[in-house]
Parts: structure tokens; C-alpha cells; sequence
């Protein structure tokens, strides 16, 4: 039976929804303009962009200081040792800090999507259910309708019967 109202869509479900009390973690180092530069700094150290730059900038240094024509760190490069040193202790605790909050990130995004599977089971169970319920249903009906064609066969037959009776009296009298 058609009807003329308009079929309202399916309420669309956020994919994310379970992800999102976890979006405070997002941002290693937090929102701040220090904290997104500090994450974007200790992204760049593992970058061929950064690793080739040390190098030309590292070979540039020794070249000038063995070559005689400048002379601010001479052999054994002291002052580059100092400038690695500095480097380095300021580039561990940026990626120790970010190897951290993205283990804290997997482990969040682990646990949504786990829900998110574990809702997904269940209502696959519920449409399983469902569909057996709606299967026990049809089989009652099939059922019923095939009692109802076995009652309407009866009657026809008596029916038919009746008929065959009447007719047989009204010729006879």
C-alpha cells in the first residue's frame, strides 16, 4: 500500500563517536603555540630534510675550520661536540615525550575502536535475533495459510457435495 509522506532517512551515526573522548590527547606536547611547535620540532628530527641539513651544515663547519679560513673551533671541533650535546639533550626528551603521548594515542584509539567492535557485535546479535524471530513468524503464518487451504479445500469438497446432492434431489422430485 503506497503512501504519499516522505521517508525520513536513517539517523547517520558518527563513525568517530567513540574516539572522541580521546581527542584531548591529539596534540602531543597539548593546544598550545609552544606545544605545536615543540611537536613539530620533534617530528622534523627524523626527516631526511633535517638529517641532510645536519650534514651539509656539519661538513660546511668542519671544511671552513680545517681549511684555515675561519677559525672558531679548530680540531678536535669542541664547540661542535657542544652544539651536538645541546642538540641532543634537547631532542631525546621531545621524542621520548611524543614516543610517549602516541603510545597514550594508540592506546585510546585501541580501546574506541575495540567498543566500536564490541557494538557492532551486538547488533549483529540483535539483527541475528531478529531475523530469527521474523523467520519463526513466517513459518507460523506458512502454517496458518496452509491450514486455512486445507479448511477451504474441506468446504469446497463438502461444498461440492452439498451441491451434487441438491441437484440430484431436484432432478429426482
Amino acid at each position: 500500500m503506497p503512501t504519499n509522506a516522505p521517508e525520513t532517512p536513517p539517523k547517520k551515526r558518527d563513525p568517530f563517536r567513540f574516539h572522541h573522548k580521546h581527542s584531548h590527547l591529539a596534540p602531543t606536547f597539548g593546544e598550545s603555540w609552544f606545544a605545536l611547535k615543540a611537536e613539530a620540532f620533534a617530528r622534523f628530527f627524523g626527516t631526511p630534510l633535517f638529517l641532510g641539513g645536519q650534514t651539509v651544515i656539519v661538513a660546511v663547519w668542519i671544511f671552513l675550520n680545517v681549511a684555515g679560513i675561519v677559525k672558531f673551533d679548530v680540531y678536535p671541533f669542541i664547540l661542535l661536540n657542544l652544539a651536538f650535546s645541546l642538540q641532543a639533550a634537547y631532542a631525546a626528551p621531545l621524542i621520548l615525550l611524543a614516543q610517549t603521548r602516541q603510545a597514550e594515542r594508540d592506546k585510546a584509539h585501541a580501546d574506541a575502536d575495540a567498543q566500536h567492535r564490541e557494538e557492532l557485535a551486538v547488533a549483529n546479535e540483535q539483527r541475528q535475533e531478529l531475523a530469527a524471530q521474523h523467520t519463526e513468524q513466517m513459518i507460523e503464518l506458512l502454517k496458518q495459510n496452509t491450514e486455512l487451504t486445507n479448511m477451504t479445500k474441506q468446504l469446497t469438497e463438502r461444498i461440492e457435495t452439498l451441491t451434487s446432492q441438491l441437484h440430484k434431489k431436484m432432478l429426482e422430485g
